[in-house]
């Protein structure tokens, strides 16, 4: 078993000048790929459950996935909620085998976000596991702007929270499909030098894979969460299995074509985060 915790990960990635790629999950078939990737690529990795993940997969059953998959493979993977937003979540999740619970209060005054994040982070360090919070909205593709994080309050957050990871909004968005964004370094360096917290950064897909290795290398930024860009390829291997045979119908032998190109877009993820080689 190499069930892992988040900081487990992420303080050798701070130490060492490497992220670790937080990939987002949304069933069995993409889950499987991403942990072979990361056997592949001698890297640990952080599968991380979201909203939708969860809407379509009960917790306890995602959480026996993930430690399956943990099981199977001789890096270091960690079992991730991905924005959970009640301490209902943040209790199923850690009762169904999570070893990180990352929970999402950056919609609520600066406060009322720092007051259920430590609860939440009371709540992980008890039992003996990671916690990661948010402080700055970060916004969507084509939907809700982002707010930026303001330094000195990441600073608060992180010192009254004792929150492991800290995720911030400095110009990334959710669901981008390109790569011609780019992150707002001013920024990241005035985060982290108010705060000696492992960073984070969502919606990681958005980020050009030069400035997202150049910044894991070079910066306290310790984790980027990939989602879209591996749904991208999720999607175009589905699409071409299901086109390449009319008569195909077990779905069964056409999810299995989609395993070899969902690993290697996870592999290209994961070298991208300097997080190869590492294990």
């Amino acid at each position: 078993m190499t069930l892992a915790t988040l900081s487990e990960v992420l303080q050798p990635a701070l130490k060492g000048g490497y992220a670790v790629p937080g990939l987002v999950c949304l069933g069995w078939e993409d889950m499987r790929a991403f942990a072979m990737a990361a056997q592949a690529e001698r890297a640990p990795v952080i599968l991380q459950a979201g909203p939708s993940c969860r809407e379509h997969t009960p917790l306890p059953i995602l959480g026996a996935m993930f430690r399956h998959l943990a099981a199977q493979v001789d890096v270091p993977v960690v079992a991730h909620l991905d924005h959970g937003y009640t301490m209902d979540e943040c209790e199923a999740a850690l009762e169904a085998g999570f070893t990180s619970l990352m929970f999402d209060g950056s919609r609520k005054p600066l406060d009322e976000n720092i007051r259920q994040t430590r609860a939440v982070a009371d709540l992980a360090h008890g039992a003996g596991i990671s916690a990661e919070g948010e402080i700055g909205f970060v916004g969507y593709s084509g939907g809700e702007d982002s707010a930026g994080t303001d330094p000195e309050e990441a600073a608060l957050f992180a010192r009254e929270t004792q929150v492991d990871a800290l995720a911030i909004s400095v110009g990334n968005v959710h669901l981008q499909q390109d790569h011609e964004g780019g992150l707002n370094e001013a920024r990241i360096r005035a985060i982290e030098a108010a705060t000696d917290v492992p960073l984070v950064i969502h919606g990681g897909s958005g980020v050009p894979h030069a400035q997202r290795l150049a910044l894991a290398h070079g910066s306290s930024i310790c984790k980027f969460n990939i989602g879209t860009e591996l749904r991208m390829a999720f999607g175009a291997a589905l699409r071409a299995a299901v086109n390449a045979d009319a008569e195909r119908f077990d779905r069964v032998q056409i999810l299995k074509d989609t395993h070899d190109p969902v690993m290697e877009a996870a592999r290209a993820a994961i070298r991208s985060t300097g997080a190869s080689g590492k294990v």
